[in-house]
């Protein structure tokens, strides 16, 4: 099961496919602090990712996707980005998820909290 799932889909890791052009075409170049992997072809025309998981773009760290899109060329395993002690480390896109963000008063909160400052229109 586990051949044919990974034969098919692209979302749960890389397919069969893209792991035999890897290692015919890919030197490995690093890993982030996800367990991603980053390669490029030995031209170094072409980059890309193999997930570790979910394969959710959000989840490649700012420093990688700069590489990744060919903003600067020097890798962050070898030119690591400085980062000011005012910058938060890196999070995926949380969006519909249960850690998403719900403002107080939303329908998503666990208890909502009862609204004083409007008053609901009741037809006569």
């Amino acid at each position: 099961m586990d051949f044919l799932k990974r034969a098919v889909t692209w979302w749960n890791g890389q397919t069969l496919n893209t792991q035999l052009w890897t290692a015919r075409n890919g030197v490995k170049v690093g890993e982030d602090d996800q367990g991603n992997v980053y390669y490029e072809t030995r031209d170094k025309k072409r980059r890309w990712v193999i997930f570790n998981g979910e394969a959710e773009a959000s989840r490649v760290p700012p420093e990688w996707h700069g590489w990744l899109h060919h903003s600067w060329n020097e890798p962050p395993t070898k030119a690591p980005l400085k980062h000011k002690a005012w910058e938060k480390p890196h999070q995926e896109n949380l969006t519909g998820t249960p850690a998403a963000y719900a403002p107080a008063g939303s329908l998503r909160q666990a208890a909502p909290v009862a609204r004083t400052d409007y008053e609901a229109w009741q037809p006569e």
